[in-house]
């Protein structure tokens, strides 16, 4: 493994094991789950959320294909969190993964992220230097593996729709990741949603520790407010849950 991937995990694990971003993710999911539901970690990382859903009582399964990310996963989880060293996408297949060695956090099984990202606000220092083959499996055979969850974190850099596309049900509530200077993607996803059953939504922006919106909203009102902001706006979270 090249030595700048392990430079890679080392700013991930100092960005994400901030004290003060822990404690935010702990009482945020202490809210949001209660003790027994499962939690599925699509694009677990470093395991931050993953263990802040176990920390709220859930019984969590974290999906992470990424190396050196998995082998860190593999020998830092609590053993009662089940580690599924694959990517989650349409359908069962071998697939190759676009990875940036230094901002892991954008690697992207997305076959055009890349490619859209560099032209993209925030993105001009982000360099995806090489690629990795990994295993894909679909949401269905994780769901007939591991049951229904009650909430299901996405966050896949481009590849949300796809991750969908393996869908074939609606779930209690998720979240997708939204970036601004690819809302169209975002915009996609809410109509796979909407194509599974009625839901309403509320973004976290940012690294905010809670809700942006006192009251869960319908899907016209997510895409009004996603089309309101710049471009060079900051990513977060798009919650949805079955009205």
């Amino acid at each position: 493994m090249p030595l700048r991937a392990y430079l890679g995990l080392i700013r991930s694990l100092a960005i994400y094991y901030n004290p003060l971003r822990r404690r935010q993710l702990r009482a945020f999911y202490g809210d949001l789950l209660q003790p027994g539901d499962l939690a599925f970690d699509i694009g677990a990382h470093v395991g931050s959320r993953s263990r802040a859903m176990r920390a709220a009582g859930a019984r969590v399964v974290a999906c992470e294909p990424q190396e050196p990310f998995a082998g860190f996963l593999r020998r830092s989880l609590p053993r009662d969190i089940v580690l599924v060293q694959k990517a989650i996408g349409p359908s069962e297949a071998v697939a190759q993964m676009a990875v940036s060695s230094l901002h892991p956090t954008v690697s992207s099984l997305s076959t055009s992220f890349a490619a859209e990202a560099a032209g993209a606000p925030g993105f001009g220092h982000v360099r995806w230097d090489r690629s990795q083959q990994v295993q894909m499996t679909t949401m269905d055979a994780l769901i007939a593996t591991h049951g229904l969850p009650d909430f299901v974190k996405i966050d896949v850099e481009g590849f949300e729709l796809d991750v969908l596309s393996g869908l074939g049900q609606p779930l209690p509530m998720l979240s997708v990741e939204y970036l601004p200077a690819f809302r169209d993607r975002t915009l996609a996803v809410i109509d796979r949603l909407e194509g599974l059953g009625r839901y309403r939504f509320n973004p976290v922006t940012g690294e905010a520790g809670g809700f942006l919106w006192d009251e869960w909203r319908d899907a016209d009102a997510v895409r009004a407010w996603l089309a309101a902001l710049p471009p060079e706006g900051g990513s977060g979270d798009l919650y949805a849950r079955l009205a």
